[in-house]
């Protein structure tokens, strides 16, 4: 049969990223505790560069390399699944995004009562002769204004904030969800848990007021974290403050490239 998508283009426009998105895909995730695995549902974006000379990508082939992982895709599998596509579409360049919630277990502070934190995970790669591999995680959390507190005779307003770290590691090194999730999370006012008794609420509440701070000041203490970890190379990380007494929300980001300095 003929192979439209293989044919010339005579335009001489490249497109620098064609392919299919949202595609929901089982995966299963290795966690720090050895054998055990999380199975969770990933959003899949999949792309490869087309040269300005063809006219088409074959979009069934994205899928028939995602199938090859029917039995679902560990994180280790990730940029082999990039590769893979770069070779099965004759690409010079693919990408790969995955997106899925992802659950921490964790204990309330005072009780003890446990439950799970979901977070949202992603994994970006890229296979193009070169490799590019970068770790994402939303991570939600409190923050408490200092403006508020030092001019309020009692009280000060706080918010739910959404801290949001991606990173590409050294060479040859990695880190577990976990691990990265928990260098965020401090860095807020106060952490916030999926089950509280009212002793566990007076701690966060009062965590919190002791601990008051600016979007800006939760980006600045991201920031120093990750200059901390060796493991990391270059890092952007944001918080974004969902404001409780505006119609508007703070927002702050920081980039650094280590490998630059």
């Amino acid at each position: 049969m003929p192979d439209v998508q293989g044919s010339a283009d005579s335009r001489q426009v490249p497109i620098n990223k064609v392919g299919v998105k949202d595609i929901r895909y089982p995966i299963a995730l290795m966690r720090p505790e050895g054998d055990d695995k999380q199975h969770t549902v990933a959003m899949v974006n999949m792309y490869v560069a087309l040269p300005h000379y063809q006219k088409g990508t074959h979009m069934s082939r994205f899928l028939e390399v995602l199938n090859k992982h029917h039995q679902g895709i560990d994180s280790s599998d990730v940029m082999q699944v990039a590769r893979d596509m770069k070779t099965r579409l004759e690409a010079e360049e693919a990408h790969l995004e995955m997106t899925f919630p992802y659950f921490i277990d964790k204990k309330a502070p005072v009780s003890g009562q446990p439950g799970k934190l979901d977070i949202e995970v992603t994994f970006e790669a890229v296979s193009n002769g070169t490799e590019d591999f970068i770790l994402g995680i939303k991570v939600p959390a409190t923050s408490l204004c200092p403006c508020s507190k030092e001019i309020s005779e009692y009280g000060a307003h706080n918010q739910r904030c959404e801290m949001e770290a991606k990173v590409r590691f050294a060479p040859g090194q990695s880190m577990w969800i976990e691990e990265l999730f928990e260098l965020v999370e401090k860095c807020a006012s106060t952490q916030v848990f999926a089950v509280l008794k009212r002793p566990d609420e007076k701690f966060v509440t009062e965590d919190a007021y002791d601990n008051p701070k600016f979007v800006e000041d939760i980006v600045r203490d991201l920031a120093i974290a990750l200059d901390g970890e060796d493991r990391i190379a270059w890092y952007q990380v944001a918080s974004e403050n969902f404001e409780s007494i505006h119609n508007h929300n703070a927002y702050a980001v920081v980039e650094r490239d280590k490998r630059e300095d």
